[in-house]
């Protein structure tokens, strides 16, 4: 019997049983994401797992600095009370904390390799730089003490500056991977600085200042073929539903279209309408309703008055013209 050959097969069993343990503990980062975003009310829409890390999509980034901090730092927690767990049993002589390597893992030092990931993600995610834990930490804080965009572009700043040293480290190493990590870090805190800074040109503006009052209405026993024929003979891509006088959901261009697809013209609009629909107040800020309308499936929205009348819709194409429109103003203006 090659004994050699059984101990290779053994460090692969075990190896693998690490990197499994591995991407579980990474789930638990995001969870911990996840739970503490319920906390204020925030859904989590799917967590992803990535080889170089885990995504938790939440509907939206708390604004109010104390909360982003526990949302961000919560993740990290969990790896924190996952390596506070595995420290005992390697204190005490049962894992050998000796021993280290990421493709030879055994029997013997299984516990204190997963220990050391685990310290890796915290140290790894709290890097103060976007999209990282450790970049939201660092906006949350500043942004008690000053504006939130000050805040974040001064976080994204920094977190720039550091991609940027992690790209040529890993150039002159020859560490391919850590060029990637440094590229992604660059654009994440691009991406954030520039998200919001479009919100924060926002402010001081309410959804009245971008409603539309020209739409188009559909009621829900109309066939779907009807609706094809509205969305040829005009610009509108997305229609109100209504049912009684109210609204009852919101068809939009995708929706119909995949309708259409599998199920053929003839049935009502009501089989393949959203009926998920979110109503927003004509006085409510256009800055808070900023984040929701970047959300691909809940773009389109009903406006009511104070009196809860329909007076209008928003959709996030017009948010942006109307960005668009400012920022030229603007420019002009300082000009």
């Amino acid at each position: 019997m090659d004994f050699s050959q059984g101990k290779n097969v053994n460090e692969t069993i075990w190896t693998v049983t690490f990197y499994l343990t591995l991407f579980l503990c990474v789930f638990l980062h995001e969870l911990g994401h996840a739970l503490a975003a319920k906390k204020y009310h925030i859904n989590t829409k799917d967590i992803t797992i990535l080889p170089i890390g885990g995504l938790a999509r939440l509907e939206r980034i708390p604004e109010i600095p104390r909360q982003e901090l526990w949302v961000a730092v919560a993740g990290p927690l969990v790896n924190v009370a996952i390596a506070a767990i595995l420290y005992l049993p390697v204190v005490l002589g049962l894992s050998d904390s000796q021993e280290y390597s990421i493709v030879s893992v055994t029997r013997d030092n299984f516990i204190s390799m997963v220990l050391y990931a685990n310290i890796i993600l915290v140290l790894f995610n709290l890097i103060p730089a976007f999209p990282m834990d450790g970049g939201r930490i660092l906006r949350a804080l500043l942004a008690m003490k000053m504006d939130r965009a000050k805040a974040t572009k001064i976080a994204a700043g920094i977190g720039q500056v550091l991609a940027v040293g992690f790209v040529l480290l890993g150039i002159f190493n020859g560490n391919f991977m850590l060029t990637i990590i440094g590229f992604f870090i660059y654009l994440g805190a691009r991406a954030e600085s520039g998200y919001t800074q479009t919100s924060s040109s926002l402010r001081g503006y309410t959804v009245k200042d971008v409603l539309m009052t020209d739409f188009k209405v559909l009621d829900k026993q109309q066939p779907l073929v009807n609706a094809a024929r509205l969305l040829l003979d005009g610009q509108t891509k997305d229609f109100l539903v209504i049912e009684d006088g109210r609204v009852a959901g919101t068809l939009s261009r995708s929706e119909m279209i995949k309708g259409l697809s599998s199920r053929g013209g003839h049935i009502p609009v009501e089989n393949v309408m959203n009926t998920e629909v979110n109503f927003l107040k004509a006085d409510a800020s256009l800055e808070s309703i900023f984040p929701l309308s970047q959300q691909k499936d809940k773009a389109f929205f009903p406006v009511l008055d104070e009196n809860d009348k329909l007076i209008g819709v928003v959709d996030s194409e017009n948010i942006i013209e109307f960005i668009m429109i400012r920022e030229a103003i603007n420019k002009n203006n300082a000009g």
